[in-house]
C-alpha cells in the first residue's frame, strides 16, 4: 500500500468540509506600548490611492509594516527621495504623473503630502491658539469654546480679537493726557 492511497479517500459523498478548527473569539491586537509600534503608527499615509492606503492601514494594524531604514530610488527619476514604505514613486513623480505613489495606477489619490501636518505644524497651530486665547476676554474666551464645539464658524471671532488689540485711538489718549499734565503743572506751580 503506497502513501497515496493512505491520505484520501476515494468514498463519494459525506466529504463536506468541516468548519475552522480554531475559532477566533477575539480579534488579535498589537503591544501598544511599544515604542516602534507608536513611531509606526504615527507614520502618515499620503499619495496612495484607496485599495492602498488600506494595504498599508491593514499592515500597520497587524505589525506587518517595515518602515524603511534608508532613502529609496525612485523608479521614475532614478534620485533617492522616497522616505516611506512600499512606495515606489517619489512623491514629485507621482504627483506630475497623477498615479498612486504604490501601484502607479492613475485613481483618486486620497491624501497628498500637503494635507498632512506635522508635529512642527500642530505645536505651532497649538501655541498661536493659547496666545490667541490668552490675548481674550473671559466672556470671549468661553464663546470661542463654545462654538468649536459646535463647530460653528470662528474665523469672526478670531478676526475680531485679533483686531482689538487694545489699541486705543492716539489723539483721545494725547488730549486727555495733554489736559492732566497742564492741571498737574499748575498745581505743582501754586506748592
Amino acid at each position: 500500500m503506497s502513501t497515496y492511497e493512505n491520505k484520501g479517500s476515494n468514498r463519494k459523498g459525506n466529504n463536506a468540509k468541516k468548519g475552522q478548527a480554531h475559532q477566533n473569539t477575539t480579534s488579535w491586537k498589537a503591544n501598544k506600548n511599544s515604542k516602534k509600534s507608536r513611531e509606526i503608527a504615527a507614520l502618515p499615509v499620503y499619495g496612495l490611492c484607496q485599495r492602498c492606503t488600506d494595504v498599508i492601514l491593514w499592515r500597520k494594524k497587524y505589525k506587518k509594516y517595515k518602515p524603511l531604514t534608508t532613502v529609496k530610488r525612485c523608479t521614475c527619476c532614478q534620485e533617492k527621495a522616497i522616505k516611506e514604505a512600499y512606495h515606489v514613486l517619489c512623491d514629485n513623480c507621482a504627483r506630475s504623473k497623477g498615479v498612486c505613489a504604490k501601484c502607479l495606477e492613475s485613481k483618486e489619490i486620497l491624501v497628498s503630502k500637503d494635507e498632512i501636518k506635522t508635529n512642527a505644524d500642530e505645536m505651532r497651530e497649538g501655541q498661536e491658539m493659547e496666545r490667541m486665547l490668552s490675548r481674550m476676554t473671559l466672556r470671549q474666551r468661553r464663546s470661542y469654546m463654545r462654538k468649536l464645539e459646535r463647530g460653528d464658524d470662528v474665523s469672526g471671532i478670531v478676526g475680531k480679537n485679533e483686531d482689538s488689540d487694545f489699541d486705543f485711538e492716539d489723539s483721545d489718549l494725547e488730549e486727555e493726557s495733554g489736559e492732566d499734565s497742564d492741571e498737574k503743572r499748575e498745581e505743582e506751580a501754586k506748592k
